[in-house]
């Protein structure tokens, strides 16, 4: 009975063996092949969002549950599409296959399988984009107003330079003006000038006024042959610039005048005077040289770069170091057909009035000339909202909230601030201005773990592949 009782807990036992085996055939009952399976990670046995690397307990004293490579957990799934791997929060080059937290205590983002379809863009969530002080502004037509700045200073007007001269020989008995610099008005005598001829011219001329006179009762021929002689003896006298009043003098007083003045021409100052008092002079000689300083030139050095944008008749602001508190409009009036090889300037003529006398020959000032496109409004953005890398520009175009996407630009001129927009964006689109270079670190991020993914999933806790990124593109370096 006792074999019996044995032989039937043998049987009983074998089964119940058996059929456990049945149930796990991962189990081998050899020693030599007994070694466990390695988890993945362990779980929260009451909160599966709740990981960790290494076996741990709850706040209840439960052991965390281990996961298995073969084995899917429902966190693994999510209605926006499989969890590929946690990337982290802050754009740092790191990521996990499992649910982790920074050095700051912050989460992990899930990274899902449908992202890789919107690999060219850039999705931030709300709460980041008021922590990073994300603005945008809209892609519209501005006046593009360039201003250039050069530099130049007072001359003389060229066309209101005179000199003055006698056409005949003579000598200078007195000098009324002798200071180079002197202040002189129209009509005013400048010098007393003793001549042989001059004094022979009027001779002759008050003979043939004379004999004029007395064939009054005479023929018609010889009346004729009188004021003929009368007329070329005045005339030489007009040609030797005699003033008017003297040759009315000299007919008055009937009688040759031993000096005569020679007056000013122009209103102006003295610029040069060789005349001395006493001194001999040929005919044509230099006595004064006078300038009308009523309206002056500046002479400004604009740069090549900046000629371009320069037309006739611009109007500008000089203002005059001599008068900081002032300043002065002008035009110009004048571009000069050669390019200075030293400095690479271009002289550029401005015409001045100057009826104060402020500005004087020689004072250094700047002009401003504000340059106008014909077509006036064109499309442009600030120049905040570009990412220059020297051989490329991008942008960020705001898609949506939240929403962005680089995009190449080419660009134009810049003006007070803001670029001109050449090609790449149209009026009405929203660009990033402000924290772009942030937002560009999560382009930077993303290009690198798009990469990560094209190289499966065996990667993960290795090194990321090298992918180009928005700033490798054409971008500056994140901040």
């Amino acid at each position: 009975m006792n074999k019996f009782l044995q032989r039937l807990m043998i049987l009983i036992v074998s089964a119940g063996l058996g059929f456990w085996l049945g149930q796990h055939p991962g189990v081998s009952l050899h020693s030599d092949v007994s070694s466990e399976r390695k988890p993945l990670y362990y779980r929260h046995p009451m909160n599966p969002a709740v990981t960790s690397p290494t076996p741990a307990k709850d706040e209840m004293g439960m052991d965390y549950v281990p996961v298995y490579t073969d084995e899917q957990t429902p966190q693994t799934q999510s209605p926006h599409g499989k969890i590929l791997y946690y990337r982290h929060p802050m754009g740092a080059a790191d990521t996990s296959v499992v649910p982790k937290k920074d050095e700051m205590g912050m989460d992990y983002l899930p990274v899902y399988e449908g992202d890789r379809t919107n690999a060219g863009l850039i999705q931030i969530s709300p709460e980041k984009i008021q922590k990073l002080g994300v603005t945008t502004a809209t892609v519209a037509k501005h006046m593009l107003i360039r201003k250039i700045r050069a530099l130049g200073s007072i001359q003389v007007d060229e066309r209101r330079v005179h000199a003055v001269t006698a056409k005949f020989e003579g000598w200078i008995q007195r000098l009324y003006v002798n200071a180079t610099g002197q202040a002189i008005r129209r009509g005013q005598p400048l010098l007393e000038i003793y001549s042989p001829e001059l004094v022979t011219a009027q001779q002759e001329y008050l003979i043939a006024r004379q004999g004029q006179q007395s064939m009054l009762q005479g023929s018609k021929q010889a009346q004729d042959t009188t004021a003929h002689l009368a007329e070329n003896a005045l005339q030489r006298l007009h040609y030797w610039d005699i003033a008017t009043a003297q040759i009315q003098r000299l007919q008055s007083l009937g009688k040759p005048l031993d000096t005569l003045p020679l007056p000013a021409p122009v209103n102006g100052v003295v610029l040069e005077k060789p005349a001395q008092e006493g001194m001999r002079f040929m005919p044509g000689e230099l006595l004064f040289r006078i300038a009308d300083l009523s309206h002056v030139w500046l002479l400004a050095e604009v740069f090549e770069q900046d000629i371009g944008t320069v037309r006739l008749g611009q109007t500008v602001q000089v203002d005059i170091n001599a008068y900081p508190e002032r300043f002065f409009g002008g035009k110009v009036s004048f571009i000069y057909p050669s390019l200075a090889t030293e400095t690479r300037t271009v002289k550029v003529r401005i015409e001045l009035p100057n009826a104060e006398g402020l500005l004087k020959p020689g004072l250094f000032g700047g002009v401003t000339l504000a340059t106008q496109e014909e077509n006036n409004a064109r499309l442009a953005i600030p120049d905040s909202a570009v990412i220059d890398s020297g051989t490329r520009q991008i942008v960020l175009l705001q898609l949506s909230e939240g929403r962005f996407e680089p995009r190449s630009v080419k660009l134009g001129r810049k003006v007070d601030g803001y670029y001109e927009v050449l090609e790449g964006l149209d009026d009405g689109d929203e660009v990033v201005i402000h924290a772009n270079f942030l937002i560009d670190a999560e382009s930077n991020l993303k290009s690198a773990l798009d990469g990560f993914n094209n190289s499966g999933p065996d990667n993960i806790g290795g090194t990321v592949p090298e992918e180009t990124s928005l700033s490798q593109r054409g971008g500056h370096e994140p901040c």
